[in-house]
């Protein structure tokens, strides 16, 4: 056991869960291997990493993380509306998630919202914005990130 505590530059593995308000688990480590990452590699959102600074391994805690710490209100500019002749003859169902290339070439997933007969929206927010988050952690190891 290190006695190193989460900060910039370490390399943290943890065990978590990802819980909506009313306690649905959206992701969870739990039943595979834990995850590793390294503080402020982008791969977990500051808002996140932030409240697990000063943790060790073996700490656990929980934390709620809001939207604008998590992944950002819902905005309704990222709604679009587009035409049914743009999706070919793809079977359309709200619900479904969608891949388009955005300006730069990369792809962008979209939920279809709404079918309003040759109308179809497409929301273009992440999943969970605009929703508050239970983050439950369990520190495993935390150690310096080796830089290669």
């Amino acid at each position: 056991m290190s006695d190193y505590r989460i900060d910039e530059g370490m390399e943290v593995t943890l065990h978590f869960t990802l819980k909506l308000e009313d306690g649905t688990v959206v992701d969870s480590t739990r039943d595979k291997a834990a995850a590793t990452f390294q503080v402020g590699d982008g791969n977990l959102p500051p808002g996140f990493e932030h409240p697990m600074k000063g943790m060790a391994a073996g700490e656990s805690a929980s934390f709620e993380i809001t939207p604008e710490h998590a992944f950002g209100q819902h905005n309704p500019q990222n709604i679009q509306r587009l035409k049914r002749d743009d999706f070919g003859d793809e079977a359309l169902e709200v619900g479904t998630v969608m891949s388009f290339s955005d300006p730069a070439g990369g792809e962008l997933p979209g939920v279809i919202s709404a079918i309003d007969g040759d109308m179809i929206d497409v929301d273009f927010n992440h999943p969970l914005a605009g929703r508050t988050l239970t983050f439950e952690v369990e520190v495993i190891d935390v150690k310096p990130a080796t830089t290669h």
